[in-house]
Formats: C-alpha cells, structure tokens, sequence
C-alpha cells in the first residue's frame, strides 16, 4: 500500500474520533478544532512512514493537536479571528478606532520626548525588530551602550505614560464624588 493511501484510510477511519476529542480540547470550537484537526493531519503526514513503522498514528496525532490547542491559550493577549457572513466592501472603523489618531499623536509626543539615541535604539529594537548587536553595528556603538539607551528610554516613557495616567485619574474625580 503507497504512502498517500494509506494515510487517506487512516483519515477516513479516525477523523471524526479526531474532531471530537479537538472539539474538546478548544472547549466547543468548532472552527478551532478542525483547525487542529487539519495541522496536526498536514504534520502527521510528513511523518506518516516513520510514524506508521511505530503504530502510533493516532499517538502522533492526538499529541500534536493537544500541543497545538495548549499553545493556542498561550498569550491570551492574541485576539481571536472574527468570522462575517459577507466581507465588507467599504472601509469598517471598529469601535474605537477614532482613538487610534490621538493614540499615534501620543506615540509621537512621546518618542519626541526622548534623546534622539534613545529614540533611535527603540525604533530600531521594537519597530525594526533588530537585535541588539544590529544596533551597536548600525549605531557605531558598543551593545552595552544600546542596553542602556534602551534602558532609560523605556524608564522615561514608563514615566511619561503613568504621569499622563495620573493626570487623567485626577481629571475624572470631581469635588463632589471625592466627598461622597
């Protein structure tokens, strides 16, 4: 039996024990779980001759969807694809999406705050993605020197920002809801 027939009767036999236990695992995702399903499959048959030599294609499988639905809940932070009926045609601005040009204004303000080599390590470190030795190179610098320009402009934009915190809390207590 070839490799591709093989892996095909091994689909048709155990997917929907597959699916079921990754409707589990992504606690009743449809959508998810056959994502699941669908990667650890695509991994499986890389693997398939090795895999198969074993006996643990299903082992294989299970443990590679659990693995996968485990570090999808990591960095809860990442936000969830949103499904639509119909794609829209026009430009949609999400709810609060008026704030994102008083939000670049304020990242603005705020790298305008810093040395400009505190400015530049940032940009370079978290905008441009460089490694610190990119940096020193790019900069003519040593990786101690972009340490610490990183350092203290992340200390200073720390502060800037609480400090903008701060005003705004004060701002929205008022004489008489500080009395109650």
């Amino acid at each position: 039996m070839d490799k591709d027939a093989d892996f095909v009767e091994f689909v048709q036999a155990r997917s929907s024990a597959l699916l079921r236990t990754a409707t589990l695992l992504t606690a009743g995702d449809r959508h998810a779980a056959e994502d699941l399903v669908q990667g650890a499959l695509a991994k499986a048959y890389v693997a398939w001759w090795r895999i198969r030599r074993q006996g643990a294609q299903e082992a294989y499988v299970r443990t590679t969807m659990t693995r996968a639905a485990i570090d999808r809940t990591r960095g809860r932070a990442r936000r969830p694809e949103v499904l639509v009926d119909e794609v829209p045609e026009t430009t949609h601005r999400p709810a609060g999406a008026a704030d994102v040009v008083g939000d670049r204004q304020a990242v603005w303000q705020l790298l305008a705050s810093l040395s400009p080599r505190q400015r530049t390590v940032l940009v370079l470190r978290y905008y441009e993605d460089l490694s610190e030795a990119e940096i020193a190179r790019t900069l003519g610098c040593s990786q101690g020197s972009v340490k610490a320009h990183a350092s203290r402009g992340i200390a200073a934009l720390r502060t800037a920002i609480q400090a903008d915190e701060d005003v705004k809390e004060e701002t929205r207590w008022t004489p008489s809801s500080r009395n109650a």
